[in-house]
């Protein structure tokens, strides 16, 4: 095993030796490199349309508002929906966005609230885009080469944050805001080409397949009983929310504070994306001595360092450093944040979770970009910005006791639960079903039990149970039965793929305990309606 330890870096460019994600990967950077290059015009121009911070951090929340309220129902779109026809109608949403945002410019009739508007509209492509763009590379790559896609995306996206920016302002300098929305046009375009080039296996058909509300209530119930999921989400609500600061006030910063133009703004957002970069590359060694813990403290250091140095107007190149240490330090909290959210999520929920976390982390960007916004009205840029670094670091150094969680689990499905017996063929709409275990359990034993079993009950949640209890025979204390509820028999069916090698293990920790003769006892009980034909739906089925 310690022969291999040379070998990841050769390999970090291995998923690049798949034609298709290859190339699909540079269409994502041509594709991102437009849309950056849209954001500077967009945030430079409001600057012109009206100098005042809160019009400044509308737009900025515009972008990220419509992440927060659509990822979910995106992340479960991705999953029921054929993710290449999705993507290209997403692109091809957004070419018109900023087609009319070209046309616009050009013809001078550009304000405030039309520039809002389709700055929304452009968040909504991207709220709809970004959990399909994820859940495709599993279909792209080898299981073996998945983390190592990953990490190319990441590096994609800051490439094209080095890139974007910095070009669009220097077209935005040289021909102005509608020349620089036409080159997003064009990059859509490039996309979209790819898209149809991209000749995608189609889905197969499944008795169990998902439908949208279904799959939208066992994302949420997945949430809800996640308590390694909500540790990540309290940390990155609380590390972006107040990092959000340096976003939201960065175009006002570049012009008053540092007196540059559109060019100047365009190569601080490019020394970001540089910085990221470079914090990509070296963020494997910090790994090999640093936890994750530790180094999502050490972002939200630099992060309030950079706040602070920046509230003291430094010259133009001093403050290209700095933000390029401000890259370097975002990078790393991404990533750390992000790494922990896929180490703790199977399969089956991936996009659904995933989505839930990017609520989390736009909802955190939208509030803060519209705090700090109201807080600079009050206080200007550059008190606003050594409050939030004090703000983060404070908060930096108060989250660092909430640990992140390991993500070391095996949660490959086990496929260890047998078919469930009947008499006959149940239909997939009937529910809800509750199914009983019972269990033999010594006195001498029963603490021990409950405390174990308890542990259980949150992976039954997770994996589509909406009740969940431990009851004792009144006529015979050592007879245990647990009891758990889910909403159908294909959801029940549906638990059965999703249990994990890691709850398997949690199981037969449970089933230790069991003292009777044989395996504990499993019974299923469907509930019994009104009469009803065989083959008819029931009002409100869910499959």
């Amino acid at each position: 095993m310690s022969a291999e330890a040379p070998q990841p870096p050769a390999s970090s460019f291995a998923p690049l030796r798949q034609k298709v994600f290859a190339v699909l990967w540079a269409a994502t950077i041509i594709g991102n490199v437009g849309s950056f290059m849209r954001d500077v015009a967009s945030a430079w121009l409001v600057t012109d349309l009206s100098g005042a911070p809160a019009a400044v951090a509308m737009v900025q929340a515009a972008a990220t508002l419509p992440v927060f309220l659509l990822a979910i129902p995106a992340g479960v779109l991705s999953d029921i929906l054929d993710r290449r026809r999705f993507l290209i109608a997403v692109q091809l949403m957004l070419g018109v966005v900023s087609l009319s945002l070209m046309s616009l410019s050009l013809s001078g009739l550009l304000s405030v609230s039309s520039l809002v508007a389709l700055t929304f509209l452009g968040g909504v492509g991207a709220a709809l885009m970004a959990p399909t763009w994820q859940a495709i590379v599993p279909e792209l790559v080898a299981k073996a080469d998945l983390k190592s896609a990953v990490a190319l995306n990441s590096l994609g996206i800051n490439i094209a944050r080095a890139i974007g920016p910095a070009l669009g302002g220097l077209i935005l300098a040289a021909f102005g805001a509608g020349i620089t929305y036409g080159a997003d046009v064009a990059s859509y375009i490039v996309v979209v080409g790819t898209l149809i080039w991209w000749r995608r296996a189609p889905d197969n058909d499944d008795a169990l397949s998902e439908r949208f509300g279904g799959a939208f209530r066992a994302g949420l119930r997945y949430a809800r009983a996640s308590r390694e999921l909500h540790l990540v989400l309290l940390r990155a609500a609380i590390f972006f929310a107040c990092a959000s600061a340096v976003w939201a006030l960065l175009p006002l910063v570049a012009r008053n504070l540092l007196g540059g133009g559109a060019s100047f703004y365009g190569v601080l957002l490019g020394a970001v994306g540089a910085g990221a970069i470079i914090g990509a590359i070296v963020l494997p060694r910090l790994r090999g001595s640093l936890d994750a813990d530790t180094l999502l403290l050490l972002s939200a250091v630099v992060t309030a360092a950079v706040m602070a140095a920046l509230s003291f107007s430094p010259p133009q190149w001093h403050a290209v450093v700095i933000l390029l240490l401000l890259g370097m330090a975002w990078i790393v909290a991404l990533t750390t944040l992000n790494g922990v959210a896929q180490a703790i999520l199977p399969n089956w929920v991936r996009g659904r979770a995933l989505a839930v976390y990017l609520t989390v982390f736009n909802g955190a960007m939208t509030v803060g970009s519209l705090g700090w916004g109201a807080v600079a009205e009050a206080a200007g840029i550059q008190g606003t910005l050594l409050i939030g670094a004090a703000v983060l670091f404070v908060a930096g150094l108060i989250m660092y006791r909430v640990k992140l969680p390991k993500g070391e689990a095996d949660l490959a499905p086990s496929n260890h639960w047998p078919e469930p017996l009947v008499a006959a063929p149940v239909e997939n709409d009937r529910g809800p079903v509750m199914v009983l275990i019972e269990y033999r359990v010594p006195k001498t034993e029963r603490e021990a039990f409950l405390k174990v079993i308890r542990a259980l009950s949150a992976e039954r949640r997770r994996d589509g149970a909406y009740g969940w209890g431990i009851t004792e025979d009144s006529a015979d204390p050592e007879k245990l039965v647990e009891w758990f509820v889910v909403s159908s028999w294909a959801e029940h069916l549906r638990q059965h793929r999703r249990v994990s090698k890691a709850d398997a293990d949690l199981q037969s920790e449970v089933a230790r305990f069991h003292a009777g003769p044989g395996a504990p006892v499993v019974r299923h009980f469907i509930h019994l309606d009104s009469p009803h034909r065989p083959g008819t739906p029931r009002q409100g089925a869910e499959v």
